[in-house]
């Protein structure tokens, strides 16, 4: 998976943002899948994630979290998003006691992401990196946008709509975590981080 590779920003901001899959093999272990990632998702919300998703069934802000963990189809691919490392490790001790027999791919800065698997009694099997942007970069939004933008790695969070919610939370005509919500919508795999995002858009007002 290389759709959680692309996000940017400082190592400090970096430290609130892991994210966690959960994917099965087709023609290994994709039949019967199912019940497994229903257990996995049980997982994700004991640790309480800032955001979770279901590839076939949205994310918890759209359309919400009784649909998303609602029965899980065979085959899908669910994700979850956690603040720090030390819940990011907690998660891992509960995916590896679970043994569900299914990839499990996390997404961080590389030296808290081995660290905890470390600790977690975890081998890592496979490093995935970004190479960044190549091509016409002078046409990309400034960088603040971009590190909102990168946190929703299919490219469904604009950045017209990005500005416009750091107009409206200068207008005081909604709150940062409003504005967070309303972006990690849409984001239907569930892997953006509206807290990181939060944060990200008032300091974008404040320039």
């Amino acid at each position: 998976m290389t759709h959680t590779l692309h996000r940017q920003g400082t190592q400090e901001d970096l430290t609130h943002d892991y994210t966690v899959l959960a994917i099965p093999a087709r023609g290994y272990n994709r039949a019967g899948s199912g019940e497994k990632l229903q257990a996995i998702k049980e997982i994700f919300l004991q640790h309480h994630p800032v955001n979770m998703g279901d590839i076939k069934r949205g994310n918890m802000y759209n359309p919400g979290l009784d649909h998303v963990t609602a029965t899980t189809q065979d085959g899908t691919v669910v994700h979850a998003v956690f603040q720090d490392q030390e819940t990011l490790l907690e998660v891992l001790r509960d995916l590896k006691e679970a043994d569900t027999g299914l990839s499990i791919v996390v997404s961080g800065l590389f030296g808290h992401v081995h660290d905890t698997c470390q600790k977690a009694g975890i081998k890592r099997h496979t490093i995935e990196y970004s190479l960044g942007v190549h091509g016409a970069t002078g046409l990309l939004p400034e960088p603040p946008l971009l590190e909102v933008s990168t946190m929703c790695g299919h490219g469904m969070v604009s950045f017209n709509l990005i500005r416009r919610m750091a107009r409206e939370i200068e207008a005081g005509l909604r709150t940062a975590e409003d504005a967070g919500h309303e972006l990690a919508r849409q984001c239907l795999c569930g892997v953006f981080n509206p807290s990181r995002a939060a944060d990200l858009l008032n300091r974008l007002v404040r320039r």
